[in-house]
């Protein structure tokens, strides 16, 4: 089995201030930070810590080569990864003394990408495989149908959450992975609806799709068919939740291919993630799989 993580790969720029700049005003930055970023790359790394053959799929420009290089110092193989002669996909973050934060987007190869170069790296994976989307690239749809032709699993992560999820055959989806903001919008129910009442509502709105709903300090819910599970968190104290949901993306998947049940992949999920959160940045804090047996 290959996992194909067809998805977005970003520079993030993060720069440490007093307070977030205001309209017409200059202020300086205590540290710049320069990471590596992107949902799609983020999960290729958990699912590549959790053990599995990852292969990742997007576009960079030449200012994004260390991304891949970081990538494969995971073991994630990268020869599905575009270059253009463009920018790679930029976050530029303030990140003030309180820890709140305010992010400007530029999208770089992430919208760029081509029906030729879906096709033909969706032409090297087949029955048996699983590709994993989120929606920060621009032709998800384009993936999903292509994959689901192909007999591919599909598993989508609808974040960040727009109008444009909407748009997509949802339909062809094996399984959704969701946070509480994410699954009321998808479940058309207001912010704030008890967890148990979101799960309920997708379940019976998507019912050929898995629900896998990420609550925090409240661990995750799985509903399918007749089926409910709840995994709980590890209580460890929180230095970065930044990857926490990329993180329980990757292990979950890794877990139930490896035959494990749902209860107990919820639970190796949510240890990962509880780990992740405990420790600064976004792929440096993801746990490798021999640390979740210490």
């Amino acid at each position: 089995m290959k996992v194909l993580v067809f998805g977005s790969l970003n520079i993030d720029l993060i720069f440490s201030v007093d307070h977030i700049v205001r309209p017409g005003e200059t202020i300086s930055s205590s540290a710049l930070e320069k990471s590596a970023g992107g949902k799609g790359a983020n999960q290729a790394a958990s699912l590549a810590k959790a053990g599995m053959d990852v292969y990742m799929a997007g576009k960079i420009g030449g200012d994004g080569k260390f991304l891949l290089e970081l990538l494969e110092s995971y073991g994630v193989h990268t020869d599905h990864v575009a270059q253009y002669e463009g920018a790679t996909g930029q976050a530029l973050i303030q990140l003030d003394k309180n820890r709140q934060n305010a992010i400007v987007l530029f999208s770089g190869g992430n919208a760029l990408i081509t029906d030729d170069e879906v096709n033909h790296t969706l032409s090297q994976f087949g029955p048996g495989d699983i590709v994993v989307l989120q929606n920060e690239i621009n032709c998800t749809a384009e993936v999903m149908r292509e994959a689901k032709k192909r007999g591919l699993k599909i598993y989508l992560n609808p974040s960040p959450y727009n109008e444009g999820i909407t748009k997509l055959p949802l339909d062809l989806a094996d399984a959704f992975f969701v946070n509480e903001i994410e699954g009321a919008a998808m479940a058309d129910l207001p912010q704030g609806t008890p967890f148990p009442v979101i799960l309920e509502s997708l379940v019976k709105k998507f019912p050929h799709a898995e629900i896998i709903l990420t609550a925090g300090k409240d661990g995750a819910f799985y509903g399918f068919d007749t089926i409910r599970e709840k995994g709980d968190i590890i209580d460890l104290p929180v230095a970065d939740t930044t990857a926490a949901g990329d993180t329980f993306t990757g292990y979950f998947i890794a877990a139930r291919a490896r035959s494990l049940s749902v209860r107990e992949a919820l639970a190796f999920a949510c240890k990962a993630a509880s780990i992740a959160v405990s420790r600064r940045g976004a792929m440096a804090s993801i746990p490798f799989a021999g640390e979740m047996f210490d």
